[in-house]
């Protein structure tokens, strides 16, 4: 909503006016057309919109790790190469989006708005599991577009404060949440990813075997989904990852990725099939 001065050099109203400490609430009271949910599809037809792909997250004694390829599809072709799909939620969070690009970034920023707006009208952060249910609320709300074909199925994950650990939640178009724990993967490429993550996954990882893990799955899984894109050694293009502990929210230099990266491809050179033993 745009805060529209009218040339008085003051608010208008719904902003000065005490509400709901929800963003969402705001925009629908004050700007309902604003929200993805309102917006006139085509009654006929097919949407072709470009799509996000596989998203991977693992955790770790001191936190949990969010990755994600860097491949955009529509249909057969490849529509974005270089697309980011992990983005910070708040300080101690982060979303990975898979499904719909346009609406999945778009739903991405709203949740951000809706952590901020929440800070600022009650003055402290919302937990964790909190911000998995505001989440939750979004994504059901999208399920008008889900049905018609423009689905959003995020992975979410951050450092708990309360519970002093990293948290992984998962999600269906309906917006149905589930903890996981250890692992998880989301997309097109999900149940490849999951399998790597499964074989290799232990309790007692450190933090750069689980950057090397999570990019491992992403690299099984663009091996059998054509829809999920390897790391482009000549194009400079990695998996973008993000760690979270309990500093707070950090993604990796391209520096770092390319370094985890050049070194699963060298052991692929010498067993292209995949390792014969645990790589961690």
């Amino acid at each position: 909503m745009e805060a529209n001065f009218s040339g008085t050099g003051r608010l208008p109203a719904p902003f000065l006016t005490p509400g709901s400490s929800s963003f969402m609430d705001f925009l629908a009271q004050h700007q309902p057309e604003m929200l993805p949910r309102n917006r006139q599809l085509p009654t006929q037809g097919v949407i072709e919109a470009p799509h996000g792909t596989t998203i991977v997250a693992a955790s770790f004694p001191g936190g949990v790790v969010l990755a994600g390829d860097r491949r955009a599809t529509m249909g057969n072709v490849i529509a974005q190469r270089d697309i980011e799909k992990v983005f910070p939620a708040d300080e101690y969070s982060a979303v990975g989006i898979a499904g719909t690009a346009g609406l999945a970034v778009e739903m991405v920023k709203l949740f951000q708005l809706e952590l901020e707006h929440f800070e600022k009208v009650e003055g402290v952060s919302l937990s964790l599991e909190g911000k998995a249910n505001r989440l939750s609320t979004m994504i059901r709300s999208n399920l008008g577009m889900a049905m018609q074909g423009l689905a959003v199925v995020p992975l979410f994950a951050g450092w708990d404060v309360d519970r002093q650990k990293g948290r992984i939640f998962s999600y269906d178009v309906t917006g149905g949440r589930s903890e996981e724990h250890g692992y998880a993967a989301t997309g097109s490429g999900s149940l490849f990813a999951r399998g790597a993550l499964k074989k290799l996954f232990r309790d007692d990882l450190t933090e750069g075997q689980a950057t090397t893990l999570v990019v491992q799955a992403l690299y099984d899984a663009a091996d059998d989904d054509s829809a999920t894109g390897g790391p482009d050694l000549a194009r400079r293009i990695y998996p973008i990852v993000i760690v979270i502990t309990d500093e707070g929210f950090r993604r990796l230099t391209e520096a770092e990725s390319s370094e985890i990266v050049r070194a699963i491809h060298e052991r692929r050179l010498e067993e292209p099939d995949g390792p014969r033993a645990a790589l961690l």
